[in-house]
């Protein structure tokens, strides 16, 4: 099968897919951060190249819920807009199965809700981390390893998903990026289940 993961430069699902014999290829604007074909530029340069399934992972910097505070001057601006553009262009694309993964986020009143949500737990991490998958052509996943989410309470008695709290406490073009990358059981599940 030839599988495309657009908006990936860690190359987590995209090598899962190799893992199980597909000609798989990430695309994203940054470089890959480990070896594996990868196409760095616009996803839209290869869409059109004859893939059986797209995994994408659109950014969701103005989509997001929770960055709801500065919705009024994106939408404003039209970085709201373009964002959405965007996902819809990747639901519209010529490939027969397709996934779009985000956070909870304004696709869903915008555009369409989600088929199905998520959580790492479900995969085996205890990390909590709600994801919203948008399928065309798929079944959705079924959780292979449920465990129980992890949490950090604070020495103030404040109780935070572990996950969470470690990597808000990364510098902020550190934390993004280990935000944004798919949970290896997650990738794992998409490349058995969906193969």
């Amino acid at each position: 099968m030839k599988v495309l993961v657009a908006c990936e430069y860690s190359g987590r699902v995209r090598d899962a897919f190799r893992n199980h014999g597909h000609d798989a290829m990430s695309c994203d604007l940054l470089p890959t951060e480990v070896d594996g074909p990868h196409y760095q530029g616009p996803v839209e340069d290869v869409l059109h190249e004859g893939w059986d399934l797209m995994i994408a992972h659109p950014p969701c910097t103005h989509l997001a819920v929770s960055g709801a505070a500065w919705f009024k001057e994106k939408i404003a601006d039209g970085r709201q807009q373009a964002a959405l553009d965007f996902v819809q262009k990747l639901m519209d694309a010529p490939i027969d199965k397709i996934c779009i993964e985000n956070p909870v986020s304004v696709i869903s009143s915008k555009i369409r809700k989600p088929d199905q949500i998520i959580q790492p737990y479900h995969f085996g991490h205890g990390a909590m981390k709600t994801t919203c998958l948008w399928l065309k052509n798929l079944p959705k996943l079924v959780p292979t390893k449920i465990v129980e989410p992890e949490y950090i309470i604070t020495k103030k008695g404040e109780k935070y998903p572990k996950w969470s709290y470690d990597t808000f406490r990364l510098p902020k073009e550190i934390r993004a990026k280990e935000r944004s990358k798919t949970f290896s059981g997650i990738a794992e599940a998409m490349a058995n289940q969906w193969s």
